[in-house]
């Protein structure tokens, strides 16, 4: 199931990448002459017209050759010397100038180039797109079905809400502002949305009602949701990062937890205290496993935090472990509605990983964080055996990554091609050839840096280093 998810993931948003190029080419009247899935040497492949369409051997990338960019990275890149290339021509066969064919990419003007090298990220963009906005059509809005109270963090409420300390956690949330509360899209509409001045919120299990004075000030109803007042979530293992210390332990996704280090659990916000309190320390998790009781050792991981109450930087302890999905409800929407919901969500996620490399830069976010392909088809392998909503959603959003990391300027990503592009521009005359050459060369060795980095962090993972 992995393999083969992973397999249709990158073959998919490979294929909807270079298809943008192609598309772009063609229509500006680019010569085509390769379209490959794939890097290095070809697995097969056949001609149709000036083009020759191949599958090749590594599948990690794939790109569109097109006339006029033959050079050494291609060279590289297609795993040999290029066709017809003259026997014993050597680097300075390079500083021969060449003119441009009519049908070659540096023939054809600055706006009809970029088009070209953007057409990639825009199509893997536009795929995001039409996958959430198709699965929000088709399935619906989904909202989390849970609406309990998980817990109430007094410090982090905006003055007027203290009331909402008052709720006990497991309080099962009934009405705001009068509306019925079924899930937890109603309890965030109900902060959202409801007038400023007294809200009442009422609670059964026990059965009691406390009113807020809610603020008009939006930012400060979205702290109340995301910081306040969090919604209840299971004591059960979801998903496990490979090699941190819950997977070395023994722990497996479905596993409830029942006792850590003494402390009955209740809840997932339990367990995540306790972890938090034992950086580098061990501790005992008693935990239920297919109606057996066991007991594992785990020492959670030392790992920086900025403290959501003092905004001081803390140590706690992390081990690998993501809460349960929860069960969802399903909202119907038109189809205008999905179109929307398809547009937030691919922006949105697009503003998760740039936050997420900006974290990168300034040192916020962890550079173990990063992942290859083997943490790639983790996810696929787990996103498809939850059935084909979450995989597509998975689809999409690495569809997004996709086309945020081609946008870096790192020369032989489309993002270094468009610096290229706006240097000729800003001076009036692209770089010579030997140029483009070396800031390649340099961009080669950067992104395999990369992609050894990031394998390195998942074998790591997987030997619990």
């Amino acid at each position: 199931m992995t393999i083969l998810a992973t397999i249709v993931v990158l073959g998919v948003l490979i294929f909807v990448h270079e298809l943008g190029h192609f598309m772009a080419a063609k229509s500006v009247g680019i010569e085509v002459q390769r379209f490959s899935i794939g890097l290095g040497p070809t697995m097969f492949g056949f001609r149709r017209g000036e083009t020759e369409y191949v599958i090749s051997w590594v599948p990690l990338g794939g790109y569109v050759k097109m006339g006029g960019m033959d050079d050494e990275m291609m060279e590289r890149i297609e795993g040999g010397a290029r066709e017809g290339a003259e026997e014993g021509a050597g680097e300075g066969a390079l500083t021969q100038p060449r003119e441009p064919k009519p049908g070659d990419f540096d023939a054809k003007p600055i706006w009809a180039r970029t088009l070209v090298i953007s057409a990639g990220v825009i199509m893997n963009m536009l795929f995001a797109f039409v996958v959430y906005t198709g699965v929000n059509a088709r399935w619906g809005l989904p909202e989390l079905a849970e609406h309990r109270v998980g817990r109430v963090v007094p410090e982090l409420l905006p003055p007027g809400a203290e009331a909402l300390s008052e709720l006990p956690s497991g309080a099962r949330l009934v009405s705001i502002g009068g509306v019925q509360v079924n899930h937890a899209g109603d309890v965030r509409d109900g902060f959202l949305e409801a007038p400023a001045g007294p809200l009442a919120i009422v609670t059964d299990e026990p059965r009691m009602e406390v009113e807020i004075d809610l603020t008009s000030d939006p930012q400060e109803r979205v702290r109340i949701l995301q910081d306040g007042l969090l919604l209840w979530i299971d004591a059960e293992a979801g998903r496990l990062e490979p090699g941190d210390p819950a997977a070395r332990s023994g722990m497996e996704a479905g596993d409830r937890m029942l006792v850590a280090d003494g402390v009955p659990i209740t809840n997932w916000w339990d367990f995540v205290d306790v972890v938090e309190a034992h950086p580098d320390i061990p501790m005992e998790v008693t935990l239920e496993r297919e109606g057996r009781s066991l007991t594992l050792s785990v020492t959670p991981e030392a790992a920086q935090e900025e403290d959501p109450v003092t905004g001081e930087t803390v140590t706690v302890g992390k081990i690998g472990i993501y809460g349960p999905g929860g069960e969802f409800v399903y909202s119907d929407v038109s189809l205008t509605e999905a179109v929307q919901l398809g547009y937030v969500e691919t922006v949105g996620m697009t503003g998760l990983l740039l936050d997420f490399l900006g974290g990168l830069v300034t040192g916020r976010e962890s550079p173990r964080q990063v992942g290859s392909i083997l943490t790639i088809g983790s996810i696929a392998g787990q996103a498809a055996g939850l059935g084909i909503e979450t995989f597509l959603r998975f689809m999409a959003l690495l569809s997004v990554n996709l086309a945020v990391l081609n946008l870096l300027p790192i020369p032989i990503l489309d993002g270094g091609h468009l610096v290229f592009l706006g240097i000729e521009a800003v001076r009036g005359k692209a770089l010579s050839l030997q140029q483009r050459l070396k800031w390649s060369q340099f961009g080669f060795v950067i992104l395999m840096g990369i992609m050894i980095w990031a394998l390195s962090n998942d074998v790591l993972r997987l030997w619990g280093i």
